[in-house]
Formats: C-alpha cells, structure tokens, sequence
C-alpha cells in the first residue's frame, strides 16, 4: 500500500512534483514550455523506509527513466516509472508496480499513459490516450473489482498524467515564487481530473541516509484523502536546487506511520549537481 499510494497520489509525483504552478499563470505559455532540466539516459532510483512505531524499514524500490519512443511516427518522450517490494517483504505484501508516459518532445504535453500494477491480490490496468485536435482523453481502465470501463474525459489545457507531471514540473521557474505560494497543477487518474497544489517552503540544506549534503528547494503538497494518506499537506519533498532539479528526499504522514524516499542513485544526469555540498 506505502507504493501505491507513493506513485498515485503523489506524488513523485513522482512524486516530486506536481507542484509547480502559480495561481495566476497563462495557461497557454506554461504548456509550452521547453525542457531544460533533463536527458535521455537519465535514471533515478529510490529507496523507500516504512515507519511504525520506532523501527523504521527498508520496504522497497523506485525507478524512474527518461528514454524515446516513436508514437505517431514522431520522436517523442518515454517516461518508465517503476516499483516494487523487496523480496524478503513479499510474503506480507508483494508489489511490482509498472507505469509509463508516453510525452511530447517540443512541450512536454502527455500522449499516452499506461499504468499495470500488482499490489498484494488487487491489480489496476489503465490506458489514456491524449487527443489534443478533440480535446478529449479516451481511457480504459480495469482492475481486480471492477470490469473493463472505456470512458471519455473533457482535456483542459495543462492536464497531464502522473509520471509526465514529474518531468514537467522540473522545468517550471521557481525563482518568482515567495515562501508559502501555492502552486497548483491539474492531473488525471483512475478516470478522474484532479488539481492540487504544492507550496513552496523556501530553501533548506539537508542530509540524505549516507550524510550527504544538497542545497534544496523544499515544498509541501496537498494529497488526495485515501486509505493511507489523511489528505491535507503531509507530503514534502526537497529538490536540488540547480538545474537538474531532482527530488532527493521525501517524506510523508500516513495513517499507521509514516514514509520517507530517499535518492540513492543518478545515472545520466543533463548538469553535474552544482548542489551537492
């Protein structure tokens, strides 16, 4: 549950991410943003702790690379974001969560979502695909109580996926931002459209598990209530303040305990991490 809930409410975002929106932004200029931040060959792994009570676990891993793909007979993102249970862990509850997006190269704008996970007896498939001449997304969506369901969805501009939020959200300007801004962004999930916000904290220095140091940006995000989050701003998240902008911790209030993610390895970073100190 502590995965799925990482990489579907989140976060990362991805989890890290989907936090970088001003209130009072044009909606048409943020869309077309250009990439800066990141490369193909990039890859980002995570280790997640459970704590419960005073003992504090090291329950599983995540993974999130940038590779390219031809979809449509054009050069486009692929984005892989995965996770999964140690094996040692699978006798309590087993996971091998599978997602990925498929991302426009010029700005970012999500083309295809794919999402098979495994947590425990209960699996989730969905597909949607993004059709920006109509202005819809056509979703297929199943899982483990409910039938196949095809549906189609209104497409508002600066919709994204979650793993498309992640790398999108890397590239949006933080320097105009005050302490205690919200920043809100608009995603789709389980057939549904959200828009949440992050709120930017400021700068912070801190440690990862191996006492490493980075100077980082610091952000609270509000999360979806669910059957492990409370819902409210228990989530932040600390990226690296320099251009690569990549979450190095996160940490996250749940009903029984509470999660932290931290970075444990870069492979094919776009600049060297100026905020390594």
């Amino acid at each position: 549950m502590i995965f799925r809930n990482f990489l579907i409410k989140k976060v990362f975002y991805f989890l890290l991410y989907i936090v970088f929106f001003n209130l009072n932004y044009n909606s048409i200029a943020q869309c077309d943003i250009k990439n800066k931040a990141f490369k193909l060959g990039e890859k980002l792994q995570y280790e997640i702790s459970y704590n419960w009570g005073l003992i504090w676990v090291n329950a599983g891993k995540v993974t999130f690379e940038v590779k390219e793909a031809i979809y449509s007979g054009k050069k486009v993102y692929h984005f892989k974001g995965t996770g999964f249970s140690y094996k040692k862990y699978d006798w309590i509850y087993k996971v091998r969560d599978y997602y990925e997006s498929y991302a426009k190269k010029s700005n970012l704008n999500p083309l295809k979502f794919v999402r098979n996970t495994s947590e425990g007896k209960y699996k989730v498939n969905n597909v949607y695909h993004f059709d920006y001449a109509k202005n819809r997304i056509y979703t297929s969506s199943e899982n483990s109580k409910k039938a196949l369901v095809k549906d189609t969805l209104k497409l508002k501009k600066c919709t994204f996926d979650l793993i498309s939020a992640v790398y999108y959200a890397r590239n949006v300007d933080l320097s105009k931002y005050k302490k205690n801004d919200k920043i809100p962004l608009t995603f789709v999930i389980d057939n549904k459209i959200y828009t949440l916000y992050g709120r930017y904290l400021g700068k912070e220095v801190i440690k990862t598990k191996k006492q490493t140091k980075y100077r980082c940006i610091k952000l609270k995000l509000l999360l979806v209530e669910g059957t492990i989050f409370k819902g409210g701003e228990d989530l932040v998240v600390w990226v690296t303040d320099d251009k690569n902008r990549i979450p190095i911790k996160i940490s996250a209030k749940i009903l029984v305990g509470s999660i932290k993610v931290y970075l444990s390895s870069t492979t094919g970073l776009r600049y060297k991490l100026n905020s390594k100190i």
